[in-house]
């Protein structure tokens, strides 16, 4: 079984309530917040954490950000993560570090310098969540209006791909050669000029930087789209996927697979990891009131705010009474269709599904005791929909440190995870080849 740490570098992950721990504060402008949550996910033996990021504040609903800034959205505020990354490297050893960038809004050459850097500071831990980007407001933030539509954006997104890989394989394994007696740095013939020309990037390379230690950083994709699956099937080594209840999670499974094999590549070629929100106590009792407590938190405004944002709409001229079924999206799709499905073909209201994304986005909680959550997730990978888990904090840090204490030994002592690392860089946490040209 994998596992990875979710985390947005601000106030709220999936979960719009963390800000608002009745606990303690969370001070998530500080540094010392996420070393705190890198050192206890590396405590649990973690493959991976990884910051997903948008390029905007969200001011879908209503045409105002006056929603999401007042109520603390999901976009009210996102640091960069990647510096953040960079000062983990330091003070863990073992567990992966992932970053979000996107490919409409950066040059292939940068993305493959910051995470070239990354992979060689942090010795083979880096990661790269690949996202497209949703909406207008990230578009009006770099000049480019309108948004690229849905598809384009993927068409970009491949040719992006083709030269950030072609950067990373630039220099050979064994290109540097620092021979200081004859005073040798690296064999120029084994640093190779691209000389890229496409329909959206011309490139010369090489990248100045020598092969990192995984040869290319691990490539993270959430898409959940027909177009965005076939993009993860072709370029993914870990796909994230948000589904909210078991029969979704087969679904979207076996069409992974099946665009896996369209690519020629085989099933195991990309680690699928489903999303949770684990709400955990000493009786399933407790477990319900933490649940009960967290939700009572959440503004249905905010999840309003969020889901605008993602789903490219505005929802505010709609009565919070009408269904969702008049919704339509030109940004995250899979989102809006799972959305849909939620409720087993019963309508859901526009409030309702305010409420839902503002505690979860649609993650599927897992709620009891340690044992009961360890048995779930046990469950969930038997039966083949995934082959582990996002864990998606509800307060933090506190959803990671119950969960690394109370449901990682039990899924040790059931042999479904490790108890140590085996290796040094993430592809060897995951079972997956070096990135090789």
């Amino acid at each position: 079984m994998h596992l990875c740490g979710f985390l947005i570098a601000g106030p709220v992950v999936h979960s719009h309530a963390i800000w608002r721990n009745p606990k303690h504060t969370t001070d998530f402008l500080s540094l010392e917040h996420y070393t705190r949550i890198a050192k206890v996910l590396e405590r649990g033996r973690f493959d991976f954490m990884f910051f997903a990021d948008r390029l905007a504040i969200a001011d879908r609903y209503g045409a105002s950000h006056v929603t999401g800034i007042r109520h603390g959205d999901q976009d009210a505020t996102r640091m960069d993560p990647m510096p953040i990354l960079g000062a983990l490297a330091a003070v863990t050893s073992r567990i992966g570090l992932g970053a979000t960038r996107s490919t409409t809004y950066d040059a292939p050459y940068n993305i493959a310098r910051e995470f070239a850097t990354l992979d060689h500071i942090s010795a083979g831990r880096a990661a790269w969540n690949v996202v497209t980007s949703m909406n207008d407001g990230e578009a009006l933030n770099y000049g480019n209006v309108p948004h690229l539509g849905h598809d384009e954006r993927y068409d970009r997104a491949d040719e992006f791909m083709e030269v950030a890989f072609k950067l990373w394989d630039s220099w050979e394994p064994d290109a540097l050669v620092l021979d200081r007696a004859r005073g040798i740095y690296a064999d120029p013939s084994k640093v190779h000029y691209l000389n890229h020309s496409g329909k959206w990037f011309q490139s010369r390379g090489p990248l100045n930087i020598p092969r990192g230690p995984q040869g290319r950083p691990v490539v993270i994709q959430a898409g959940s789209s027909g177009r965005g699956k076939a993009f993860a099937a072709r370029w993914s080594e870990v796909i994230f996927a948000l589904q909210p209840n078991m029969e979704r999670m087969h679904k979207f499974t076996a069409e992974v697979h099946a665009a896996l094999a369209q690519q020629g590549r085989p099933a195991d070629a990309s680690r699928i990891l489903m999303a949770i929100m684990p709400f955990i106590g000493e009786s399933r009792a407790e477990a319900e009131e933490k649940r009960d407590l967290h939700d009572s938190l959440v503004d249905p405004l905010v999840g309003l705010s969020t889901l605008g944002a993602h789903a490219n709409a505005d929802f505010s001229a709609l009565p919070l009474d009408e269904s969702v079924e008049s919704v339509t999206s030109s940004g995250s799709q899979g989102n809006i269709n799972a959305l849909k499905s939620i409720a087993a073909g019963e309508p859901i209201s526009i409030a309702d599904a305010g409420r839902i994304y503002g505690r979860g986005v649609m993650c599927p909680r897992l709620v009891g005791t340690a044992k009961d959550v360890a048995d779930e997730m046990a469950d969930i990978v038997a039966s083949g929909a995934a082959d582990g888990f996002v864990v998606s904090p509800a307060f933090l840090p506190d959803t990671f440190e119950d969960f690394v204490d109370g449901v990682v030994p039990i899924l040790q002592d059931k042999g479904l995870f490790r108890r140590d690392y085996a290796g040094v860089t993430l592809r060897d946490h995951l079972g997956i080849a070096d990135g090789t040209a």
